[in-house]
């Protein structure tokens, strides 16, 4: 941390600090180098490493409605990532089409704030997208307050609105996707925010925001009874994978996640 930070590994949404959206509760898979290009399309694609453990993977399937958020410096058609690199609007659509392709998600939801935000949708071809961005192609996206103890400013002005639209969202709130989508009009954002709905299927205001937000997971209700005990077929192959095994224990092993001599011999 800059040693100008008066709170360090902290992250509030505006000066009073009442919220730390990178608190206790918050998991950080990737971070530092490790926010490229390359692992966040591998990321969306599952094209992984064998040996990739689980939490840097996104576990999803057909069933699965995503959010993806986006925020830093952008322009027409790019995104940066740390300020060495960029992601493409080709890039990102074709990420989203082998996503359909592969069945890892039913619905995405797409929200960017960055300049020109909406550049960064309009090449999207794949279905079920809803997508929002903080400006249109042209505009800057502005910043919202600035905190005097760090001399910066803290946060977006689109997103500042978002967040607090968010805070009294509740579990069982009946608050749409569509409302969400409309948290900044100009007057408050400056900018223009832009909106795509045509690859969606569903209208957003129909859908519960907690779709998106708020982890309700949708549970389907079977009556049919199933047998889940042990079946003389079953057993029949236990016995007989045991026999060629010769009754002997199986070893296992696990991989080394963290190989601290490897990282070692570059020191």
């Amino acid at each position: 941390c800059n040693p100008r930070n008066p709170r360090p590994a902290t992250v509030f949404n505006n000066a009073n600090q009442h919220i730390d959206v990178y608190g206790d509760d918050v998991e950080v898979d990737y971070r530092g180098y490790e926010v490229t290009v390359e692992n966040f399309v591998r990321l969306l694609t599952g094209r992984l490493p064998a040996n990739t453990p689980r939490s840097k993977r996104l576990l999803t399937d057909e069933g699965s409605n995503i959010l993806v958020y986006m925020t830093g410096h952008g322009g027409d058609g790019f995104l940066k990532f740390q300020d060495s690199e960029e992601i493409t609007n080709v890039e990102l659509a074709d990420a989203f089409q082998q996503m359909w392709a592969k069945k890892r998600y039913n619905e995405i939801f797409f929200m960017i704030d960055t300049c020109q935000a909406a550049s960064m949708f309009q090449l999207f071809y794949s279905p079920g997208i809803l997508a929002v961005a903080s400006s249109l192609v042209g505009e800057d996206s502005l910043s919202h307050h600035v905190d005097p103890a760090i001399g910066v400013y803290i946060i977006d002005r689109y997103t500042y609105y978002a967040l607090e639209f968010l805070e009294r969202v509740e579990p069982d709130s009946k608050r749409t996707m569509g409302e969400f989508m409309e948290v900044c009009p100009k007057r408050v954002c400056i900018s223009t925010v832009g909106r795509r709905t045509d690859l969606f299927a569903r209208d957003p205001y129909t859908v519960p925001i907690t779709d998106f937000f708020g982890s309700v997971r949708k549970v389907d209700l079977s009556s049919t009874i199933v047998n889940v005990t042990k079946t003389d077929k079953v057993n029949n192959m236990s016995e007989k994978m045991s026999e060629k095994r010769g009754n002997k224990a199986e070893k296992f092993s696990q991989s080394d996640l963290f190989p601290i001599d490897t990282l070692l011999k570059g020191v």
